[in-house]
């Protein structure tokens, strides 16, 4: 289930979050559906993360800042290089959050 407050915090489920709470706030939608549609997106996300991302990434750059808060790794990245399926991608700027998955499930 961690793959869930990833993706919570992507633009998809910002813009699910904002369009509920819009939909609740103007009594267009109930509550309590609001919340089981979330649920269900919830299990949606999670189950097709899971099944079908099938491909890996490696990337490299030089490491400008990191910084451990609350459990959180925070990189920032400069002059990153991506790799993936032969193809390759040079960013200049990459930052990049990672946590145990455990603090996911509390």
């Amino acid at each position: 289930m961690g793959t869930i407050e990833l993706y919570r915090r992507s633009t998809i489920g910002i813009c699910l979050t904002e369009a509920l709470y819009e939909m609740v706030s103007n009594f267009t939608l109930g509550p309590e559906l609001a919340i089981r549609v979330i649920v269900h997106f919830d299990k949606s996300m999670a189950e097709a993360l899971e099944s079908q991302v099938k491909r890996t990434v490696a990337f490299m750059g030089h490491l400008h800042t990191y910084r451990f808060c609350d459990g959180i790794w925070t990189f920032i990245l400069q002059n990153v290089l991506f790799k993936m399926d032969g193809s390759r991608e040079n960013v200049g700027l990459v930052k990049i959050l990672a946590c145990d998955s455990e603090l996911l499930l509390k």
